[in-house]
Formats: structure tokens, sequence, C-alpha cells
């Protein structure tokens, strides 16, 4: 159980009428046995190993708002920092419906906001994971490498099996039998540690403007439209950065507007009108459509443990 001095902060963050703390930060959840989120009968927790220090963040929804409160090193920044990633900086305001599916999206999902963590290593080690996979795969090996080299989240985290994931020089310490192990391939690995041991640079894109920051992130040898995508949703609150590349968001976005499943260039044009907010039409079309009945190839999972990973330093 919890006990002994550990830094802590609280504030109330005001929010929209309607506003749907789940729908907002369940994105950074990374599955539903994800080490660095847990929820419970008051709300949401997160792990997050922040500029200053590990934290715990809880998040809970009350009549006024939502209560923030942090404990450990990172506290005071996770809870100065909760009002962006609560995704209190989007304005869905501007959206507007080309079609009927997504004025139906848009009424259903009118409590969601797209969050924006400012964590940007947190939010792409694990869509770097995810390439290539199916997610239950992807999630298996992310928790994994997080239970063996993150580290107890501080405070009342603690007890609820919290944990903070890596931090970046951990991420690029880590054994190349132990990504293996985990399901992640050589290629996975290596963008893995070459985007942990440039961390301080990729933190950076947090602040600049959104087409900067795409730019940024995809620099990065290994990083491509879709990764970069995973990790502007959840880390940028970027609401025109759709999940191009992804095997089924194109196929579900077609089949749900045009009954016929298609490719990227087939959506690319169907989300056009929505330029700006194709990733807030995205989520709106595919929540009214509902998913089509799919089935997708599965990558081979890597069974052999090859040489030692170069980690560049």
């Amino acid at each position: 159980m919890f006990n002994g001095p550990v830094s802590s902060a609280r504030r109330l963050v005001p929010v929209p009428e309607g506003y749907s703390l789940s729908r907002t930060v369940g994105v950074l959840r990374h599955g539903a046995s994800d080490p660095t989120c847990r929820t419970d009968a008051s709300g949401w927790w997160f792990g997050q190993a922040t500029p200053d220090g590990s934290a715990t963040l809880s998040l809970r929804r009350t009549d006024d708002g939502v209560e923030a409160q942090g404990w450990g090193d990172g506290a005071a920044w996770a809870v100065d920092n909760a009002p962006h990633l609560l995704g209190c900086d989007d304005d869905p305001a501007g959206f507007v419906a080309h079609d009927a599916l997504a004025a139906e999206g848009a009424r259903v999902m009118a409590g969601w906001r797209v969050a924006r963590s400012r964590l940007v290593v947190q939010s792409l080690v694990p869509a770097i994971i995810e390439q290539r996979v199916t997610g239950k795969e992807a999630f298996a090996g992310h928790t994994r490498l997080v239970r063996r080299f993150g580290s107890p989240a501080p405070g009342p985290g603690a007890d609820l099996g919290l944990m903070v994931p890596p931090a970046p020089r951990d991420w690029a310490n880590i054994p190349s039998w132990e990504w293996i192990t985990s399901g992640i391939d050589r290629s996975r690995a290596e963008t893995a540690v070459r985007a942990s041991t440039y961390a301080g640079r990729l933190e950076a894109v947090a602040d600049l403007p959104l087409v900067e920051a795409h730019r940024r992130l995809r620099v990065l040898p290994g990083v491509g439209e879709w990764t970069a995508a995973e990790v502007a949703q959840r880390a940028l609150g970027d609401p025109d950065s759709p999940s191009f590349g992804d095997y089924h968001m194109a196929k579900n976005l077609t089949w749900a507007l045009t009954g016929t499943p298609a490719g990227d260039d087939e959506a690319r044009a169907l989300l056009a009108p929505y330029t700006g907010q194709r990733y807030r039409a995205q989520v709106f079309i595919t929540a009214a459509a509902g998913m089509r009945p799919r089935r997708g190839p599965r990558m081979t999972l890597p069974t052999h443990v090859p040489s030692r990973l170069h980690q560049r330093r």
C-alpha cells in the first residue's frame, strides 16, 4: 500500500458540457493490458515519463470538469499538462459534415476531443512496435517490455499495478534478444532504439507547427506516414492526421462511404473535402458506420535471435 512522502499536485480542468473523458483519453491506452494505463471507479490513471521524471496522473470526471492529480517527480509537469492531454486545445466547432455518416458521427462523438499528451517518445515507441502486425501481437510485445524495463508508478499508482514506461535511455539499452522474445523484429527494434537516442529532438516537435512536426518525425528512418499519424493523434492533438497506411482504416472508410472497400488512394479522395479535419472525419465516419467484417494478413513473428542491435548514441 502507498505510503511515504511523494511530490504531488492537483488542479481542476474545465471541460465543455457533454465532454467524454473515456473517449478522449482512451486512445492513449495500448491494449486492455497496457501497464501504463489503468481505469477504476474513480477514473483513469496514467504512468508517464515526463521531462521532469516519473509521474502518476489521475483523471477523475466531476460535475465541474476533470480533476487532475499527480504524484512523483513529474507530478507538477503532468498536472500542468493535463488540459492539453484532455484535448482542451482542440476545437471541433469548425467541422462541417459533407455526408450523412460524418454528421451522425459528429452527433454520437460530440464529447470526444483530440488528445495532446505532448509526450512524443511515449507515443512513438508503441507506434513503431505496432507497425505491420496485429494489435494483439503489438500490445503483447509493448506490455512485456514495459513490465521488464519500466518502473512502478509513484504514489498510489503502484497499488494499481501502474507502470511508467522506460525512459529513452532505457529503451535504447534493451538487449536485442529481449525485443525478439517480445515478438518485435529487428527492423522495428532498431527504429525504436534510434528514436530513443534522438529523444530530445523528438520531444521538441510537440510544440512545433503541425506541418513541421510531421516533417521532423518522418525524417527518422523507419517512421512513415502511418507512424507519424499515430503520434500526431495522441501527442500532438492533430485533427488532420488520418491513419493512411493502416491495413484496415482505408477499407473501413471506403466501405462506409461507398459500400466497396478500397485502398489509401480512394480514402484520400473521399477525405479531401475534410482537409484540416481529416482525422476527425475518419473518427466520425467510422464511429457512425461501424467496422466492416475483416480478414487481414498476420506477420510471422520472429523465431530466432539475431546479432545484438547496433545502438546509436
